[in-house]
């Protein structure tokens, strides 16, 4: 492993936490800081990672599993994994994290990177956000091709196409503000999410806070189906409690129409530590 020790120690003191859902409050920088980053060491090392990543047996379990939900129609998964999903899919990434200085978040992105490879997603139908970018990061992801969001839409994004959210160690408000906003049996059906499990969200919560406070995601523990990803213990603070979450939609339509019925929107007005940075109201 080319990172050293001591980067190590940064990754795991900034998502340490990570079992119960990464906090947006950045420790030694403010959202959008300015810090100066090498794009061509900071891409180089990414391209290192990839690589690293592309040569272990997790990383095929991960891109075999993927593909058995996004493409089922395919009698087998080849080893190269080089085949186009059955519809095109758009990509959304929040909360990846300052991957110029933490390792742990740029595994996280060394991995969407070859997700998006294997599924023979362009990079340019990817969408990336975080406050916590600095304006170097932005440059390094728009080079990479990404598309990076200037608003911070707190999950809180509309799907009418399949779409893939990979939301590494996101806060619960985010997973839940993006249930909400796509709270219907046809929009739920379009959504693969890589993140936290939502059945491992509920076990380390209080039943009835978790149905006060993330009322979406309390409901989604019955209507999704969870594959748990492999991680290897060398790699637990940067995969840990991952899962392939989907919706089946003879599953959602199981349920009454009352369970749509204008859901109202998520307020957190019990939540001292949201998890998230939210959008400034003045914007």
């Amino acid at each position: 492993m080319s990172n050293s020790s001591e980067e190590w120690q940064v990754a795991r003191g900034r998502k340490g936490a990570g079992r119960r859902g990464k906090t947006y409050h950045p420790v030694h920088h403010e959202p959008g800081h300015a810090e100066v980053v090498d794009t061509d060491r900071t891409k180089q090392r990414i391209t290192e990672t990839m690589e690293e990543l592309r040569c272990s047996d997790f990383w095929f379990d991960w891109a075999k599993r993927l593909a058995a939900v996004v493409m089922p129609e395919s009698p087998e998964i080849h080893r190269d994994l080089n085949l186009a999903p059955r519809s095109p899919l758009d990509c959304v990434c929040y909360g990846l994290g300052s991957f110029s200085s933490c390792v742990t978040a740029r595994y996280q992105l060394a991995m969407l990177l070859l997700l998006l490879e294997s599924l023979q997603i362009p990079t340019e139908r990817c969408v990336v956000y975080d406050p916590v970018f600095s304006s170097g990061e932005k440059e390094v992801l728009t080079q990479l091709g990404l598309t990076v969001l200037n608003e911070n839409e707190e999950g809180k994004r509309t799907v009418s196409r399949p779409t893939l959210f990979y939301l590494m160690h996101c806060g619960k408000a985010l997973y839940n503000n993006l249930l909400w906003k796509n709270w219907s049996t046809e929009a739920l059906a379009h959504l693969t999410i890589i993140g936290n499990s939502f059945a491992g969200i509920q076990d380390r919560m209080i039943q009835r806070e978790l149905e006060r406070d993330y009322s979406y995601i309390a409901q989604a523990v019955c209507m999704c189906e969870e594959r748990a990803f492999q991680c290897p213990p060398r790699l637990l603070d940067v995969f840990n409690d991952t899962a392939l979450i989907t919706f089946n939609p003879s599953s959602l339509s199981s349920f009454p129409q009352s369970t749509w019925d204008e859901p109202p929107e998520p307020q957190y007005l019990h939540c001292h530590d949201l998890e998230i940075i939210q959008r400034d109201p003045q914007s």
